[in-house]
């Protein structure tokens, strides 16, 4: 029985589509994809750290899965049996796995090699779709509930500690948090690992290794979170970011047979990715949360064979050679015959003072379940007029003490109708419009925000501890110069005519270079819509086939 999973009181409890039962015929199906075996002893079956793991099918017996905690050490998790298979989001990566699993004497099985298991995926759709369901659900298992992860310690309004946090949550690794100040575990934890003040934030691994203040590459290294791209292999399409519009392009291009990479600096999703809930995506009626958006198109794109690296960033592009050359951020070169930039845009800043000394302590540009916590019983401001800042204003005046929202201009000519019917509504909300913020104030963080209505001329000051700054982006183009044309603002060039030996059907993502693609936000005159970025990124596609045809 799964105890992790065991509360009847959880929303996310799923027993049956998390762990289920394959009918007879199901695993008749299963075993031509693998070899029928039996353990005479107890064996292991995998290790925390494995990488490529097989899948396990229990006939009888029990494989039993366990984590190891760096304080308390090994605990046991729940136990596959008879109709059961093993393994979770891993499966579809060469990333490290998280647990470690031991085969019980006389348990009999099918094992399923990891080089057979994309084929099982797609050769018998209907075990692909439950064998997917299950292996969303037990990793949003292991992240709600803290298991096969690492403990992190610090003060939790650090902006090192939070920018930690934030990367091992957006890739769904499982973090516990301590802070020095509230959490006694947190002494407990720095007195038997020889842990001092000076080192925080540290990030304490199951092995009980000490990772002090690390940066996200190394974060990525050490976790086993990184997928390096594969050593002589020219990819038929690099796809740049991994936001809606480079997930959508990696989903389509790896479905439709093309070898596929994805390099992106933070986590799959891009901005979309921190949005609390969206609720006017087509399909979704009762809305769906950018990180539950993001997480199943990264596993989707994975399905099809994409390989997917996070913790680095592009540096260049080299035009000049066929394949285009990629320069990452680690010194590594990516080799590619097209290329779809989707790098997105980075967040605008406001221009004041203390402005960068109060980022990360008490400024953020994303409304996720994190920053709710933190905002707890709290007053907060979010600044913007977009549906990025209407969503946030929602999601956090379920939880916050009172919400401000300071927008330039008027709400009705910058926000979709939806939102501000409920803001207007809300009161836990307040609404400052023709308003610019003035000042920030504190010492150590965030304890003041201050602002004035540009018509009335009235000043207000309130005791915020936390400021969301929606105001736009600006392009993440700067490595792209010499090689495609950029707008006077730095966004990309699309949609020029065909020429040359090249000529391919008129399509509105193709930049300036032939095998160069562009979409989504990074696209000048792009909208500004995760449904269109979808579509962008699916669309273009079409374009980068009737390029290899002709180019290759």
């Amino acid at each position: 029985m799964n105890v992790m999973l065991n509360d009847p009181s959880d929303p996310w409890r799923r027993e049956a589509q998390t762990y289920p039962v394959l009918p007879q015929d199901m695993i008749d199906r299963v075993r031509p994809y693998g070899e029928h075996q039996v353990v005479h002893e107890d064996s292991i079956a995998f290790t925390r750290g494995d990488r490529a793991l097989d899948l396990y099918l229990i006939l009888n017996g029990e494989l039993e899965v366990h984590a190891e905690h760096p304080i308390e050490g090994r605990q046991y998790l729940y136990s596959y049996r008879a109709g059961q298979f093993s393994g979770e989001h891993n499966m579809f990566n060469d990333r490290n796995t998280l647990l470690s699993g031991k085969l019980i004497a006389g348990t009999q099985f099918i094992r399923v090699p990891h080089d057979m298991f994309r084929a099982l995926i797609t050769g018998e759709p209907d075990i692909g779709e439950m064998i997917m369901r299950a292996y969303i659900l037990r990793r949003a298992g292991l992240v709600r509930h803290l298991k096969g992860g690492g403990v992190l310690v610090g003060h939790r309004d650090s902006s090192e500690l939070l920018r930690i946090q934030r990367f091992l949550t957006r890739n769904l690794y499982p973090v516990e948090v301590l802070d020095v100040v509230a959490d006694p575990g947190a002494a407990n934890a720095m007195q038997k690992l020889s842990i001092p003040l000076s080192a925080l934030p540290v990030l304490i691994k199951p092995d009980r290794q000490v990772l002090s203040k690390p940066s996200d590459e190394r974060l990525a290294e050490e976790l086993g979170l990184f997928e390096p791209p594969e050593e002589g292999v020219v990819y038929d399409v690099a796809v740049l970011g991994a936001g809606p519009s480079g997930l959508a392009s990696a989903v389509y291009a790896a479905s439709e047979g093309l070898r596929t990479i994805v390099v992106e600096t933070l986590a799959p999703g891009g901005q979309a990715g921190t949005s609390s809930k969206i609720e006017n995506y087509l399909g979704f009626p009762t809305g769906i949360s950018g990180e539950a958006l993001a997480g199943r198109a990264h596993i989707q794109a994975q399905k099809f064979g994409a390989r997917i690296c996070v913790s680095r960033s592009t540096v260049s592009l080299d035009c000049s050679k066929k394949p285009f050359e990629i320069g990452l951020s680690d010194g590594c070169t990516v080799r590619a015959k097209a290329v779809v930039v989707a790098t997105g845009a980075r967040y605008r800043t406001l221009d004041l003072p203390n402005y960068e000394r109060f980022e990360g302590q008490g400024i953020h540009y994303a409304a996720t379940a994190m920053e709710g916590n933190l905002c707890s019983a709290q007053e907060v401001v979010i600044v913007g007029g977009g549906n990025s800042a209407g969503q946030a204003a929602v999601f956090l005046s379920r939880t916050a003490r009172h919400v401000n929202i300071v927008m330039r201009s008027g709400i009705s000519s910058t926000m979709s109708d939806y939102l501000v019917q409920r803001i207007r509504n809300s009161p836990h909300i307040t609404l400052h419009e023709t308003s610019d913020i003035t000042g920030l104030h504190g010492e150590n963080g965030l304890q003041g925000v201050s602002w004035s209505n540009r018509k009335t001329g009235q000043s207000f000051e309130r005791p915020a501890t936390n400021l969301f700054v929606m105001i736009g982006a600006s392009p993440n183009t700067e490595w792209l110069a010499g090689c495609v044309e950029l707008d006077r603002s730095g966004f990309v060039e699309t949609g020029f005519p065909d020429d040359g030996e090249l000529a391919t059907p008129s399509t509105p993502y193709r930049t300036s270079k032939p095998g160069v693609f562009a979409v989504g936000d990074v696209r000048s005159g792009s909208i500004k819509r995760v449904a269109s970025a979808v579509g962008e990124g699916s669309v273009v596609v079409a374009a980068i086939h009737q390029f290899l045809a002709k180019a290759w």
